[in-house]
């Protein structure tokens, strides 16, 4: 398992100093019902955005 996990979405509540993530699991998930074949067809469903 990934020791750190970059993260270059500082408008993330989980982005922090360095492009790290501080989230305690992360999830990623294919979009649009289909099976992902490259990176631009998956999405981060951690995300949640900086109040």
């Amino acid at each position: 398992m990934a020791k750190d996990v970059v993260c270059e979405v500082n408008s993330c509540k989980y982005w922090a100093n360095g492009n790290l993530c501080r989230a305690s699991s992360i999830k990623v998930t294919h979009h649009r019902g289909k099976q992902a074949s490259n990176s631009e067809e998956t999405d981060c469903r951690t995300f949640e955005p900086k109040v």
